[in-house]
């Protein structure tokens, strides 16, 4: 069983999306809501089951802390491709 927590990276591994990648936002049960602040913006995130996507990596450092500090849909566009150009 993977463990799932707001702020890591996930490819979406069904549906039209396929091949997304996205950081969570939160999770509620067998779903996460996920962002890619592009468009699945923060206000309106994307809720997707959790076995339709495969955990890339651990917590993002930017957001560790993700209750207690305010993150902009810009944030997560340049934390995404950050991580993708690596």
């Amino acid at each position: 069983m993977e463990r799932f927590e707001p702020g890591m990276f996930v490819w979406s591994r069904a549906g039209h999306d396929n091949g997304q990648l996205y950081v969570i936002l939160r999770v509620e049960g067998e779903y996460l809501f996920l962002t890619d602040g592009r468009l699945k913006p923060i206000e309106k995130p994307k809720k997707k089951k959790k076995k339709h996507v495969q955990v890339v990596r651990q917590i993002v450092p930017e957001l560790q802390n993700m209750s207690e500090i305010i993150i902009k849909n810009e944030d997560i566009r340049r934390i995404i491709r950050r991580f993708a150009n690596v």
